[in-house]
């Protein structure tokens, strides 16, 4: 369905007749139905009896079964909720320049206005990048050869480097792409060597054969190339959801992404990868030997990882049959790790987007931990945990959207006429107003009370407060990892989430903080201080701030009364659709009111964790 829709929208796009009557946020809607209905015949795919065994596709290439199809449905429901959040913003510059008016902030030229229009345009390669992307996640969950689950990591990760450099004006998000694309092409090439090793030493390719191999095989040779080639596509995995400490380049890219890309690259990729993950794990951990795998405890993992004694690695790495026990020291020290460093390093943080990627990394934590555990408990709490990281990171995303898209429009920085400002960084800035800095939300209680709530209550969620839906992801975590041993590994991810707590909290206090014009004046003026070509001295530019209800502008603005007019009504238009509201809204009370109604989605991951173990 994705694949014949992606044909259909390359073939609109490529037509003059049908390019130039269908608007670029039209793409985006029409995106969005795509994916519902493609999530909605994944659902139908449910009512198949077998499907309950699974049910092998294209030659055992993929694997369909009852939680990669349940999974596969939430994943494209996202995918279409976060098209909905494209913001079309570069109203005032088109309203301005209609017939014969003339823009006194800036002299327009030809060039000008046909960049306006191309940035505008980037809403329809948004589109179709996120259904390519799309795709390959969608066959990703379902992959059951080393063949398709390339091929799928690979479509799905292409797509991400272009979304991060989608805005090719933006020095920030060339620079982002470009780092993006060198650092998830090494861990494609170790993805792809870990595979090499494995079909190397067992000419198979198959991941039910691979399975059957481990638990039967008793040569050193294939059981070495074997743990040695599933690391590899372990870390290269690990890598891409940027698991401490493979995590360095996710705060670089999504604080140089745009806002709209950052809220596709926190959720998406790591939806489908841990999905992936959770399915090699289990089926690789219970086809070992169970009194080998039985030895591994929390406590016996601290000495393992504290202890010098290289018979310690010598046994258990290099002459051990147990592939399973492997991963699961490697994703309790992955685990370990991110809750550390995503918790300790966003405490410095100042620049909103780079605290939120520490705040994934520290979530990461949390889901390699229940990952690890691999008991029936520890997979409830895991897909629990994924469904609740998901609502909340793309509530916070659109929240942080919607005040900008607010704040830029209700705070024109008004240029003098005789500034020469870059005109293409000027446009860039009125087209992306991204929110770059904490400080930027200072007493936007006050102005936006809203928004302010609903992002105060996902960030009490992702602190884990309760009554918040973020809670009971944790509790059940470290329920499940205090039941099966691992007390270390729960007494450290209760710390982390207390000092967690801080930086979210310091969010908090600044939206509530009310600020004073001068506070205003210095944020805004910081926000386009890009704008000045280096090297020249230009003229300061003077900023006004606004509230939302002004009605008029500052009064050196230099405008006439046509023109300001035009201006006000524009402050005056709605800043937010209706469904961009509404998905707001309706997010934050799931978050809220999780408690009085918690068995629907309980029951369900309960469901999904039996259905895996073939209970």
């Amino acid at each position: 369905m994705i694949f014949i829709s992606i044909l259909i929208l390359i073939v609109a796009i490529a037509l003059p007749s049908f390019n130039k009557h269908l608007s670029p946020i039209l793409f985006s809607r029409i995106s969005s139905i795509i994916l519902l209905y493609a999530g909605a015949l994944s659902f139908n795919a449910l009512y198949i009896q077998s499907i309950g065994s699974g049910i092998g596709i294209y030659s055992g290439l993929f694997h369909v079964t009852f939680l990669s199809e349940v999974l596969e449905v939430f994943l494209l429901i996202i995918g279409s909720l976060i098209l909905i959040a494209w913001p079309l913003k570069s109203k005032l510059v088109f309203n301005l320049n209609t017939k014969n008016d003339v823009l006194p902030i800036i002299n327009i030229s030809s060039k000008f206005v046909q960049d306006t229009i191309n940035k505008t345009n980037y809403a329809t390669e948004y589109s179709l990048i996120v259904l390519f992307s799309t795709f390959g996640a969608s066959l990703l969950i379902s992959s059951a050869d080393l063949i398709s689950m390339f091929l799928s990591i690979e479509l799905q990760s292409f797509g991400l480097y272009i979304l991060a450099t989608l805005y090719r004006d933006s020095e920030s998000a060339t620079s982002a792409g470009l780092k993006y694309f060198l650092l998830g092409g090494l861990s494609s090439c170790l993805i792809l060597l870990g595979a090499g090793l494995i079909y190397s030493f067992t000419g198979l390719t198959n991941f039910e054969s691979i399975y059957s191999l481990i638990s039967v095989s008793d040569s050193y040779n294939i059981i070495q190339g074997l743990n040695l080639g599933i690391i590899l596509i372990f870390v290269g995995f690990l890598f891409k959801i940027a698991a401490a400490p493979l995590h360095n380049w996710a705060p670089d890219v999504y604080d140089d992404s745009p806002t709209i890309v950052t809220i596709w690259l926190t959720i998406m990729p790591k939806i489908s990868i841990l999905i992936l993950l959770l399915e090699l794990q289990t089926q690789i951990s219970y086809t070992g030997n169970s009194d080998l795998y039985s030895i591994s405890s929390g406590l016996e993992f601290l000495n393992s990882i504290t202890s010098i004694n290289s018979n310690i690695f010598t046994t258990n790495i290099i002459t051990s049959e147990n592939t399973g026990y492997l991963l699961k020291n490697l994703l309790l020290i992955s685990s370990l790790l991110s809750l550390i460093i995503g918790t300790i390093v966003g405490l410095a943080q100042t620049r909103i987007k780079r605290l939120l990627a520490y705040s994934t990394i520290s979530h990461i934590g949390f889901i390699l931990l229940a990952l690890s555990i691999n008991t029936e408990q520890s997979i409830d709490s895991l897909i629990f945990y994924i469904i609740q990281y998901t609502i909340t990171n793309l509530n916070v995303f659109l929240i942080i959207i919607a005040l900008g898209y607010i704040m830029d429009n209700s705070v024109n920085p008004l240029i003098r006429k005789d500034s020469q400002i870059s005109k293409s960084h000027y446009l860039n800035n009125k087209v992306d107003s991204d929110i770059k800095f904490i400080s930027e939300l200072k007493g936007q209680f006050f102005v936006n009370p809203l928004l302010s709530l609903s992002l105060s209550i996902c960030l009490f969620s992702m602190a884990g407060i309760p009554p918040l839906i973020g809670f009971f992801s944790k509790q059940f975590v470290l329920s499940s990892a205090i039941e099966s041993g691992y007390y270390f590994m729960a007494i450290v991810a209760i710390l982390v989430s207390v000092i967690s707590a801080s930086y979210y909290l310091k969010i908090i206090k600044v939206l509530h903080t009310d600020a004073d014009d001068s506070i205003l004046i210095e944020t805004e003026t910081s926000k386009f201080n890009y704008l000045i070509e280096e090297g020249h001295e230009y003229e300061s530019i003077s900023v006004e701030p606004l509230s939302s209800s002004s009605k008029t502008i500052p009064t050196n603005s230099n405008l006439d009364s046509d023109l300001e007019k035009k201006v006000v009504s524009n402050q005056e238009d709605s800043l937010l659709s209706n469904a961009h509201s509404f998905l707001i809204s309706s997010l934050t009370l799931t978050i809220f009111l999780f408690v009085l109604k918690p068995s629907i989605i309980l029951n369900s991951t309960q469901l999904l964790s039996l259905s895996l173990f073939n209970y």
